[in-house]
């Protein structure tokens, strides 16, 4: 369950590691609202 994960996590925290420049991030979600937008939904 997520409260046995989160109690397993909170013995040993780590910091997030970011993968991607926060342009990267703003590039992906641009792209994903224009998938979306033209969809035709």
């Amino acid at each position: 369950s997520i409260r046995t994960w989160i109690a397993h996590w909170n013995d040993n925290p780590r910091p997030y590691v970011w993968h991607k420049t926060a342009d990267q991030i703003l590039e992906g979600l641009a792209s994903y609202c224009q998938r979306i937008n033209n969809a035709g939904h």
